[in-house]
């Protein structure tokens, strides 16, 4: 049976890639110190499942789980692959996932895995049992490494092969909005299809195989 599928306005922290941009600077939304457009960090409000600008300072007060009573999470800048590891075709199947593009997360408050995947209506969720996600998901080892609500399993597909990563929840979102804007026709265009191209080819740039990567990852350092 399909899975109910519905697609979902954009959260807030979505919204900042979908809205037309502005020659407003852009400012730490905690304490409005001014921040670079491209490459300041984000924050995730718990509580609301948004994305909140921040600069370097704020980012680290955030970055332990618990802190500021756990309301707002430091993004990591931690990229991961598993090169190891192949998809076959009934595992993605079991997914139920109707385009090559997906991403999942861990919910903390709810306990559970999200799955979204990026729609002309921009993030629609999936509505599959979780625990076929979790099933499929743990065959690998990036799963266990995954930091609730700030980082996500990024998943492609592509010429019969499943690219798997571990990412900032916030590129996700990220993709959604850009996916959304660029859209047309039936299968996106070829627009969308080049820069969904150029999204993945930076993100396998910067993915670190899993066990090679550092213990920490550094959480004032902005992205290049």
């Amino acid at each position: 049976m399909s899975p109910d599928r519905r697609p979902s306005a954009p959260a807030p922290g979505l919204r900042r890639f979908t809205r037309p941009r502005t020659p407003r600077p852009e400012t730490c939304e905690l304490c409005g110190t001014p921040v670079a457009r491209d490459g300041h960090r984000h924050l995730v409000r718990t509580d609301e499942r948004a994305l909140v600008c921040a600069c370097a300072p704020c980012a680290l007060l955030f970055d332990r789980p618990g802190s500021g009573a756990g309301r707002f999470r430091t993004v990591p800048d931690r990229y991961l692959t598993d090169p190891g590891h192949r998809w076959d075709d009934e595992a993605w199947d079991l997914l139920q996932i109707p385009v090559g593009v997906a991403f999942f997360f861990r919910n903390a408050a709810l306990d559970r895995l999200v799955a979204l995947y990026p729609s002309p209506a921009g993030a629609t969720e999936s509505e599959l049992d979780p625990a076929t996600w979790q099933r499929v998901l743990d065959a690998g080892p990036l799963a266990a490494l995954l930091q609730p609500d700030v980082e996500a399993l990024l998943l492609r597909r592509t010429h019969g092969r499943t690219a798997c990563y571990l990412v900032p929840v916030d590129i996700c979102y990220e993709l959604v909005g850009r996916m959304r804007l660029l859209w047309q026709g039936f299968d996106g265009g070829a627009e969308a299809r080049a820069a969904l191209d150029a999204f993945f080819a930076e993100v396998e740039r910067r993915a670190v195989p899993v066990g090679r990567q550092p213990a920490t990852a550094p959480a004032g350092e902005p992205r290049p």
